[in-house]
């Protein structure tokens, strides 16, 4: 089988070739309809040949052609035979087969159905061309099987008429399949995409509480860290201090769990889940209690704050500015452990949100165990804020003072 014979599409022909092995897969489906079209064919089949041989001088063939009878019944179970196989070879069987229409009554039904097959499975440029040659047969049928009640013209025309009929019907069937076929295709296709933004979805939630975590935990086990870090080089340090700050570090690391805990569970799950699993994201107004937790560590924080209309910031834009003053004070205690640090907040409905977070540039090696870090930070911020809209900056300024600053669009 030719390339060319390939039907467009596997599913508009039942008993396609299945694989390169070349073998056609028959369904239940395709045993029903073949078996149902062996059966018309047969059937007309022996109704012409009874026919034929009627002995009614007004339905008998003539004595001349009383050979034919045989021979003609012969072709017609041989081309009901051939119908097993038509899905296979439709073109080729329709070529092979295309001389019986111009003398073969006792095959028209079986030709019939091989023509159908055709229109059906092949493309519209092969059907036409096996319709033009059928019409050019139908006129010689006419001529060398002449009907005993019509003329020839009318016996033609209708002739024609049936052709074109067959010719409508299979086109009809080839672009309902077609479109079925699309459809599927479409549904498939549109199946397949919901399940790429559904993962992509999800990859970009997981990145997110990725984030969220390096800032949560790179704030809390810093403070763990500065905490420890007194203990350490205070031994000496009165009683009170000490059970201040060995509380400090037990509230950090039991927070600090409870983070790690929930982005586990949530990075762990298969499948997205319905409602949120985190807890209450920061805002704006938890900036205080953000400080509170830096001065009680012992870092030496002023807060300068300007923001007029502050009920009305924008849940996502009041986030941003909790984690930049966040991850401002975690590298202050990292970096710049001892210096003071200065934090303004300032902006309005259509001039935006402006934060700066400044500390003095350390001066000489660190004191102490440097708190480790991932040096993701400042790249987790710049990221946020790009996808708000906003600006970042950060670095040494002409002061000699370190400066993290940003601005975030807030719409009037």
């Amino acid at each position: 089988m030719t390339s060319a014979a390939v039907p467009d599409h596997p599913w508009l022909l039942p008993g396609s070739l299945a694989g390169a092995a070349g073998r056609s897969r028959r369904t239940t489906r395709d045993w029903l309809v073949d078996s149902l079209c062996f059966l018309l064919g047969l059937g007309w089949v022996l109704l012409v040949t009874a026919d034929a041989a009627a002995p009614d001088p007004e339905f008998a063939t003539p004595l001349p052609q009383r050979w034919m009878v045989p021979v003609d019944a012969l072709l017609g179970l041989v081309c009901c035979v051939l119908l097993w196989v038509r899905r296979r070879w439709p073109l080729g069987l329709a070529v092979v087969t295309l001389p019986l229409t111009a003398f073969s009554l006792a095959s028209a039904v079986p030709l019939l159905i091989i023509y159908f097959t055709v229109v059906v499975h092949r493309r519209t440029a092969v059907a036409l061309g096996i319709t033009a040659a059928g019409l050019v047969t139908n006129f010689f049928f006419s001529y060398l099987r002449p009907d005993p009640h019509l003329p020839y013209w009318v016996a033609t025309v209708w002739g024609v008429v049936l052709s074109l009929s067959v010719l409508a019907w299979g086109m009809f069937v080839r672009a309902r399949r077609q479109l079925v076929v699309s459809l599927r295709e479409r549904a498939e296709r549109a199946e397949a995409e919901q399940q790429l933004r559904v993962t992509q979805a999800r990859h970009l939630e997981r990145t997110r509480i990725a984030r969220e975590m390096h800032d949560v935990l790179a704030h809390r086990i810093s403070l763990l860290s500065l905490h420890a870090g007194a203990l350490e080089f205070r031994p000496d340090a009165a009683p009170e201090e000490v059970a201040r700050a060995a509380g400090v570090i037990r509230d950090s690391a039991h927070a600090a769990l409870q983070d790690l805990r929930e982005v586990i569970g949530v990075l762990r799950a298969e499948t997205a889940a319905e409602e949120d699993p985190e807890r209450p994201q920061p805002t704006l107004g938890d900036l205080p209690a953000l400080i509170e937790e830096s001065r009680s560590a012992g870092v030496r924080v002023s807060v300068r704050d300007v923001v007029t209309a502050a009920e009305q910031v924008p849940v996502a834009a009041g986030r941003s500015v909790y984690r930049i003053v966040q991850e401002g004070l975690t590298n202050a205690r990292k970096h710049a452990a001892g210096a003071a640090v200065t934090v303004d907040v300032g902006g309005g409905p259509g001039d935006g949100l402006t934060v700066e977070i400044r500390n003095r540039w350390p001066v000489g090696s660190v004191t102490g165990p440097e708190i480790p870090g991932a040096g993701t930070g400042l790249v987790g911020i710049a990221e946020r804020v790009s996808l708000a809209g906003g600006r970042l900056e950060h670095g040494r300024d002409d002061s000699g003072d370190f400066r993290l600053t940003a601005w975030l669009p807030w719409p009037a």
